[in-house]
């Protein structure tokens, strides 16, 4: 394999890895425990003991990382917990 190619390889990898953004979850007084079980496990792909303990934790800290990754990914579960309803944003 030449240099350039395990250079441009090299920088596709930290790229990706700088590129990493987290999920944050609000706590509200609007959505039941359920409705954001429910969306933690639809949109953000976890398993049911975990979104109820993302759920405990957001509701007694007032607020928890639920998930972490690529950039366009948390995006796009960030938009869909908005469109369910529930107060969400991305941090680096």
């Amino acid at each position: 394999m030449s240099e350039l190619l395990l250079e441009e390889e090299l920088v596709e990898v930290i790229d990706e890895v700088t590129d990493r953004k987290t999920l944050l979850l609000y706590n509200d007084d609007v959505n039941t425990f359920d409705h954001v079980i429910d969306c933690l496990v639809r949109i953000c792909k976890h398993e049911v003991l975990q979104a109820e303990q993302c759920a405990w934790i957001v509701h007694f800290k007032g607020k928890a990382t639920v998930k972490s990754g690529a950039r366009a990914d948390m995006i796009a579960m960030c938009q869909a917990l908005l469109d369910e309803g529930l107060s969400a944003t991305i941090a680096d």
